[in-house]
């Protein structure tokens, strides 16, 4: 069914609410997809629950209601969505071959895709904030950066995410699909569905440059200048000892940081000049971006920071077997 729509085109005056688009899991590899959902699933389980357990850790223990755990529960409730945005998608073709998506709901699962994923870069510069105020002004840290204060760069962070993808939709329900209809991904993505219009496509490449630049581009840049500030005044520390226990707060951070940028730029960069690696290596770079920085954020955390840790292991009873990791 799918091979006969790949040349399928979609006259001018056709309703766009009739084009349905094809997902695609592992080709070549459909009649296998039944043991491949077992790691997907197994992911897709830790993450959800790794990042509830740091949400209910958090909610539930007074003493870590403090601004740097208020924005890991920022950073677990993106991931988590993050997550759930292409699970019914990703699952759906493993279980069921489940490759039909009508456009509106391709367009919404891009529009929480994008949005998240630029609403996770925010929180990641939020945290370096953080970081810096802890470290750099500790003085004014709780005064400067109190719940309402939170809230407000939580809100304004979503409101700049939201509202810079939600275009997005609007410009590709411009085009024309007269090109095959099946995208190389089980979940919808702009980048992709752009290049299957028999249209210019220039206004979308720029906008996307944009957005790309004013965000992710912006927190990085900024990201780098505060862990530069952060690290003039550790080195004017005197004490060795000091000096660790302050870079020591910041590892979880940098960690996180690490996840989620260099999947992104490694992903940018084999889309831009890896046209002659293997469909499977594109397929692979596209999942360990948006899988691997939701799955191992709740894991970094709950080992690298000791206030999470004593938390969930008291939660659950299990100190014992963490005490390696003090």
């Amino acid at each position: 069914m799918v091979q006969n729509c790949k040349d399928v085109a979609l006259p001018y005056n056709s309703s766009l609410q009739k084009v349905t688009f094809f997902l695609t899991g592992f080709q070549g590899l459909e009649n296998l997809h039944g043991w491949i959902s077992v790691p997907f699933c197994s992911i897709y389980l830790t993450v959800i629950l790794g990042n509830l357990t740091i949400l209910h850790v958090i909610h539930t223990d007074s003493t870590l209601h403090e601004p740097m755990y208020y924005f890991l529960a920022m950073l677990a409730l993106t991931d988590l969505g993050l997550c759930l945005s292409t699970l019914p998608t990703v699952l759906g073709i493993f279980w069921f071959s489940a490759r039909e998506i009508g456009i509106s709901a391709c367009f919404t699962q891009l529009f929480f895709i994008h949005t998240l994923s630029l609403v996770e870069s925010s929180v990641l510069f939020s945290m370096s904030i953080d970081r810096y105020m802890a470290i750099c002004n500790p003085l004014h840290y709780s005064t400067i950066l109190t719940p309402a204060c939170i809230v407000k760069m939580g809100l304004s962070s979503l409101l700049r995410s939201a509202l810079l993808i939600l275009p997005l939709p609007f410009l590709l329900r411009r085009f024309q699909y007269c090109h095959s209809h099946v995208l190389a991904h089980a979940y919808c993505l702009h980048l992709e569905i752009m290049k299957l219009a028999c249209s210019s496509i220039i206004v979308n490449h720029i906008y996307g440059l944009f957005v790309v630049a004013c965000t992710v581009g912006v927190d990085s840049l900024l990201i780098f200048l505060s862990y530069a500030l952060i690290l003039r005044t550790v080195l004017r520390i005197a004490s060795r000892q000091e000096r660790l226990r302050a870079l020591n707060t910041c590892v979880s951070h940098i960690c996180a940081v690490l996840l989620f940028y260099i999947p992104m730029i490694g992903l940018s960069l084999v889309h831009r000049f890896g046209e002659h690696l293997p469909r499977m290596v594109h397929l692979l770079m596209s999942y360990v971006y948006l899988l691997v920085p939701p799955l191992m954020n709740p894991i970094v955390y709950s080992i690298k920071t000791k206030q999470i840790r004593e938390r969930i292991a008291k939660k659950f009873e299990f100190g014992k077997p963490l005490r390696c990791f003090q």
